[in-house]
């Protein structure tokens, strides 16, 4: 990151130097919990996030990464995440994305820490994962890959719904997406989108970063592929969701991968998504998409 750079995104809030103030804007970067949550009404669950939100909000870069002392009933709901995401994983993960993960190679036993988690991705390709409060706005988080740090919540989904979350968690940082920090080829295209937000960001133009945020949900979150005869999935929300890995097959409209279509079309976060876009081979999907990250198309005209 340029200085440059960093100018611009500090006058927009958005980052700045390390160490010189909290981490990732601090809350009032921070999109609120949704009324509709499972855990919404559930003060112990919200006081528990809030504890954990408080290390993240008090954190500065630089400073040793805050650990969390996780509770049984968190540890065994990765546990359990992990009992029905494994046989899923075999079936449907991409190729790349097995070799990522047996070099990272997260406990299943228990939750691992973003510090212990760190020192085995960082060595690979530079990625780190630092901790966040909450869900971050997209400008926010996609800017931060560009210095390749990957803003990470720390908090446990509720137990009442062990297998699906409708927002980030630690499951899903970790077991949808710290493998991928272990590949060059992710690692790379993470970094074309921060660089790419963070352009847009500068010139503050909110419906580039949106149209940039879209290309990621379908692609670093979303992303189907074909390979080896069949349909395999690249993408860490659904590889972290035992609910949708098992049924997109059937149930989402497959569309074919075109990273200016993808740019334009909206998603809804909150519930299994219904369209995703199925690219011929991964190295496709990545090459066709750091092309129009590096100079995306003229948005089209109503």
């Amino acid at each position: 990151m340029n200085q440059t750079e960093v100018r611009a995104l500090n006058a927009r809030g958005v980052a700045t130097d390390a160490g010189s103030e909290a981490h990732a804007g601090g809350r009032s970067g921070l999109v609120v919990l949704d009324a509709d949550h499972p855990g919404f009404h559930d003060p112990a669950y919200r006081a528990r996030r809030d504890q954990i939100a408080q290390a993240a909000l008090g954190y500065r870069e630089g400073d040793p990464v805050p650990t969390v002392d996780y509770t049984d009933v968190e540890h065994g709901a990765w546990r359990e995440v992990w009992a029905h995401l494994s046989p899923l994983h075999e079936r449907y993960a991409c190729a790349a994305h097995h070799d990522a993960a047996r070099k990272v190679a997260l406990p299943h036993h228990r939750i691992p820490q973003l510090a212990e988690v760190n020192p085995v991705l960082n060595p690979h390709h530079g990625f780190r994962m630092l901790p966040v409060a909450g869900l971050v706005a997209a400008g926010t988080f996609l800017s931060y890959l560009s210095r390749g740090v990957f803003l990470s919540t720390q908090y446990m989904r509720h137990h009442s719904v062990p297998l699906y979350t409708p927002e980030p968690d630690v499951i899903h940082e970790l077991v949808g997406h710290a493998a991928t920090f272990a590949d060059p080829d992710f690692a790379r295209l993470s970094r074309a989108f921060g660089h790419a937000a963070l352009r847009a960001v500068a010139a503050e133009d909110d419906a580039q970063v949106e149209r940039i945020a879209r290309l990621y949900w379908y692609t670093l979150e979303f992303g189907v592929v074909r390979e080896a005869g069949g349909l395999k999935v690249y993408g860490a929300g659904l590889l972290s969701s035992f609910g949708e890995l098992g049924r997109f097959t059937v149930e989402a409209r497959l569309l074919p991968f075109d990273p200016n279509e993808v740019a334009h079309t909206p998603y809804d976060p909150t519930a299994y998504q219904g369209t995703l876009f199925c690219a011929e081979s991964l190295d496709a999907a990545f090459a066709s998409t750091e092309s129009w990250l590096s100079a995306p198309p003229a948005p089209a005209t109503p």
